[in-house]
């Protein structure tokens, strides 16, 4: 590896987006998941 190889972390803005898509991934898994049980009650 160079020493003029950039850093492996990706930068704050990057993983904040990543956090920020894998939180909306989960609510809506959530979501799907809610309204599969709300249909399945009707």
């Amino acid at each position: 590896m160079l020493w003029s190889d950039p850093e492996n972390e990706p930068p704050k803005e990057l993983r904040d987006m990543q956090d920020m898509l894998r939180r909306l991934g989960v609510l809506i898994a959530l979501a799907v998941v809610f309204a599969m049980i709300i249909l399945g009650l009707m």
